[in-house]
């Protein structure tokens, strides 16, 4: 009986961490324990075992920063994004535009798709520039978890069932998988997707309805932004370094960069 006191008293102890408002980093490990745990087979379907360990410390720092909403913004990215991975796989595997280890994610997929919010949850933590700098800093991380989605689900969906693909730079048709190439299925995908993502940083009171449109533009750019570094610099000679996970943190950096300017713009044309 005493043992069985002892463990309830644990349970209640771990169950109040978790609750704790604001986040602290014991509760934010615990969560991401429990939450890793239940959604162990999910995880396994998307990622490589390193690339779980990565997408735990994305986690833990997100629920640390941003709470329960921002890992749910998080997670919904992560079940689209691989469900998009997914979608025709056999078929991209036989024209070999196929994600590697039939779509599992390493870590360093993890952390290029992550960067720009891990920044953004770092300097929202730490409290850099004052509250009054704590909402940008979250919209920098909607932003760029936005922009990752628009440029997955574009990239994936123009894989699948892009009719004609074009590279941005001369409009010249290419085939599917060419760095800086876009579809007009997967760019109205992509866009979707952005919208989708926002909606669900709204919904969880993350940003505002002028905060959702200024995330879907600047996903928007962003994205026909890194195609364009895609077609003009990728596997050219003395750009061997630019590889996709390289030019993923360009891009998310830009699209949460591009949506903190649009935002402390519109704050300032207010004001004055």
């Amino acid at each position: 009986m005493p043992a069985s006191g002892s463990d309830s008293d644990l349970v209640q102890q771990v169950i109040r961490s978790i609750q704790s408002s604001p986040p602290t980093w014991q509760s934010s490990f615990l969560s991401n324990i429990f939450i890793f745990l239940l959604g162990s087979p999910l995880l396994v379907s998307g990622l490589s075992l390193s690339g779980i360990a990565a997408a735990f410390l994305l986690g833990t720092l997100t629920w640390r920063a941003f709470g329960s909403s921002g890992f749910l913004l998080v997670a919904t990215y992560y079940v689209v994004g691989t469900a998009a991975t997914k979608l025709k796989l056999a078929q991209k595997e036989a024209h070999g535009v196929a994600e590697k280890r039939r779509g599992r994610r390493g870590p360093s997929s993890v952390i290029g798709s992550s960067a720009a919010g891990c920044v953004c949850a770092l300097l929202s933590i730490y409290g850099f520039g004052g509250g009054a700098f704590a909402r940008l800093w979250e919209l920098g991380f909607v932003a760029s978890f936005c922009t990752k989605l628009n440029d997955t689900v574009s990239s994936e969906i123009g894989k699948a069932y892009g009719k004609r693909t074009y590279l941005v730079t001369t409009f010249r048709t290419v085939p599917r998988g060419t760095e800086g190439a876009i579809s007009i299925e997967g760019t109205v995908a992509g866009l979707c997707a952005s919208i989708f993502l926002a909606s669900v940083g709204f919904l969880m009171a993350e940003i505002n309805v002028t905060e959702c449109i200024i995330c879907v533009i600047a996903s928007q750019i962003a994205n026909v932004g890194e195609s364009v570094i895609g077609a003009s610099l990728q596997e050219k000679e003395g750009f061997k370094w630019l590889n996709n996970d390289v030019a993923n943190i360009i891009n998310i950096s830009l699209g949460s960069s591009l949506a903190v300017l649009m935002q402390q713009q519109m704050l300032r044309s207010r004001t004055s």
